[in-house]
């Protein structure tokens, strides 16, 4: 038996947030599914976190008592970085598995396990230390979330910094000035609910005025899971690449007319097919005359390298920021196929289940800034990528056709592109070539 192993044959095993893929250094702790004390099987699910690419649920790798959960929701945990223990049987967790499909093959995530559930430290101040946030203990965090303050805006006393319950309590801004004017009798008291608008200079009754404090005219929110790897890609974006724009108005009216009778076939029935989905089609064929247009930089090495498959990233819009998931090996799906993924994707990207896989290895972008009612954009090139197609929104339009004055559905295409690689001549060509497919669709035919 192993000398590690206590006589009750319990063993105290610590779950380490795994590697969830692509690089990531950390994730944010949504929500616990279990609680100190709960029995936990192999593979439950115990806890949501939230990476920059997406929002992960945790399967226990072993089965157990809960004794400690070592991180409040809303907390940035590192990767490596201990989330919970748990009393289990020494032979049932010989090893803590990286979780099935994240992260890199063939490695797990190292973790400690205690001979004996002690905790040497103060109950009240085991608090996990979180890079780039002020150490806090629980309970002070929890009163802090209930009084809707920003611990990182809190000065700790505790020992090394630490925030206490006092100093939560002491950061609570005074709600009314001293000498604020009391309501008259029978208008609003101050206990009435107020509509939430922003705060306006009042009058003090020497005539003077009363000014907002500084905690009523801003906000301020700590940056994290999705909005910093949005933002720490765009400003990569915008240092490292030197980028152009090409734009073209184009005649849509024809693709308009092709996606109303594919609709109406038996083919397309129960999909919901969008003029993205042509347009991407659109693009992927252009693409394979332009397939300089799929390539990347590597400034490293100063060489091109041009992708001979196409992952197709589709901008998606959702409640946590900007997601892209992309369409594996789009070029070799037909316009039904290439339909069915986008509405997949787009759907697991707004209801946040979207896996890592799908979010990292796109090879182009195309944004459709035309749903928000814009008429076109000037998007940035995702690094790794050598180029972005923005589709504006589609609108009926007075237009010369056949020489003659028409009302035509028209829209606008931007394309940005790495101007290292792609010359303006050849990014124009490309948008060209795209239009001129979009004009005449029925050239796509040979190709649903």
């Amino acid at each position: 038996m192993d000398d590690s192993v206590a006589a009750d044959q319990n063993h105290v095993l610590e779950f380490r947030l795994p590697d969830l893929g692509e690089g990531l250094t950390d994730a944010e702790l949504v929500s616990w599914a279990v609680a100190v004390g709960d029995r936990v099987e192999l593979n439950q699910t115990i806890a949501e976190v939230e990476t920059a690419k997406a929002q992960v649920a945790l399967p226990s790798p072993f089965a157990g008592e809960v004794l400690e959960l070592l991180a409040q929701p809303g907390d940035t945990v590192p990767v490596g970085a201990p989330l919970i223990r748990v009393a289990t049987e020494y032979q049932a967790a010989e090893r803590q598995s990286v979780l099935v499909g994240y992260g890199p093959e063939g490695e797990t995530v190292s973790r400690r396990a205690a001979k004996n559930p002690v905790v040497h430290a103060d109950p009240a101040l085991n608090y996990p230390e979180i890079p780039g946030r002020p150490p806090a203990t629980p309970a002070a965090r929890k009163l802090a979330r209930e009084l809707g303050i920003d611990i990182s805006f809190v000065a700790g006393s505790g020992p090394g910094g630490a925030v206490t319950v006092d100093d939560v309590r002491h950061a609570v801004p005074v709600s009314q000035p001293p000498a604020r004017i009391q309501p008259e009798p029978g208008t609003e008291s101050d206990e009435s609910p107020r509509p939430s608008k922003p705060p306006v200079p009042t009058m003090r009754p020497d005539g003077g005025i009363i000014r907002p404090t500084p905690s009523e005219r801003e906000t301020r929110t700590p940056v994290s899971g999705v909005r910093k790897r949005t933002a720490t890609a765009m400003v990569t974006s915008a240092r490292t690449i030197p980028q152009a724009s090409a734009f073209a108005t184009t005649d849509f009216t024809a693709s308009m007319e092709l996606l109303d009778h594919l609709r109406s076939t038996e083919s397309f029935s129960g999909l919901s097919l969008t003029p993205l989905a042509l347009v991407a089609k659109a693009t992927l064929a252009a693409m394979a005359e332009f397939p300089e247009i799929n390539s990347w930089w590597d400034d490293e090495h100063k060489e091109i390298v041009t992708k001979h498959y196409v992952n197709l990233g589709i901008a998606v819009a959702t409640d946590r920021g900007l997601l892209v998931p992309n369409v594996k090996e789009a070029q070799a799906l037909s316009l039904r196929e290439l339909c069915r993924e986008i509405g997949w994707l787009a759907d697991v990207a707004r209801t946040g289940s979207a896996r890592p896989a799908d979010l990292r290895g796109g090879t182009f972008t195309i944004s459709n800034v035309g749903v928000f009612g814009v008429d076109t954009g000037v998007p940035l090139v995702n690094p790794g990528e050598g180029a972005i197609l923005c589709l504006g929104s589609i609108r009926k339009q007075p237009w010369v056709y056949r020489d003659e004055l028409a009302v035509r559905w028209v829209t606008t295409l931007g394309l940005s592109f790495d101007h290292r690689m792609i010359d303006g001549e050849q990014g124009a060509r490309f948008l060209s070539t795209v239009t001129s497919l979009l004009e005449d669709p029925l050239t796509l035919l040979g190709r649903v």
